[in-house]
């Protein structure tokens, strides 16, 4: 039977670890999309070194990308500072720079799934279309064919223009390239040339 002492040690430790993680918790809760942007440069650190405040109270390895990590995107995403507003570029930014820094990934693919949301979300919006509210847009329970532009008319190009320059040089599917900014209706031979992605 472990001593007193050890038992009080560890109900100490568990309760250090419960408070730097409430402390996490509110210095990431967003206030405006810029702050969000920024809560979301701390958890693309914590994918990349391993350390920080969303990898607290668990084991994480340095560029790795798990559930922990998604579900902090998505609270962040998702708060309700920001729910009724669509997602910036800023964000949308941060989320590349998470998804290229994170080359091992064990969340079951929701990271992806929050990211291609996100985009066509900023996508939609500065294309002047109208974008659910977050929480229903990013949900993984919202398929994304339900409010998402599926097509290039009406999007604005600089914004596809964006997204090529951020998709250069990654490994991201066709079919995934195709869902972010509605560009489904291309064909698929010419997204290779309007990503300039080899696959």
């Amino acid at each position: 039977m472990p001593a007193p002492e050890s038992l009080s040690a560890s109900a100490s430790e568990s309760s250090a670890t419960k408070t730097a993680l409430a402390d996490a918790i509110t210095a990431l809760e967003p206030s405006c999309r810029e702050t969000a942007a920024h809560a979301l440069t701390i958890v693309r650190d914590g994918v990349i070194t391993g350390e920080g405040p969303t990898t607290r109270g668990r084991v994480h390895f340095s560029r790795a990308l798990d559930a922990d990590d998604a579900a902090w995107c998505a609270r962040i995403l998702t708060a309700s500072a920001v729910e009724h507003q669509p997602v910036s570029r800023a964000e949308a930014e941060a989320l590349f720079e998470i998804d290229s820094a994170a080359t091992e990934r064990s969340d079951e693919g929701r990271f992806d799934d929050l990211l291609a949301k996100a985009v066509a979300h900023h996508v939609a919006s500065v294309s002047g279309l109208p974008v659910p509210p977050r929480t229903i847009a990013l949900s993984p329970d919202t398929d994304i064919e339900s409010w998402a532009p599926t097509r290039t008319r009406g999007v604005n190009t600089e914004v596809l223009e964006w997204i090529a320059s951020q998709m250069r040089g990654k490994r991201q599917s066709k079919a995934m390239v195709a869902t972010l900014a509605g560009v489904a209706a291309l064909p698929l031979a010419h997204i290779p040339y309007v990503f300039d992605i080899g696959m």
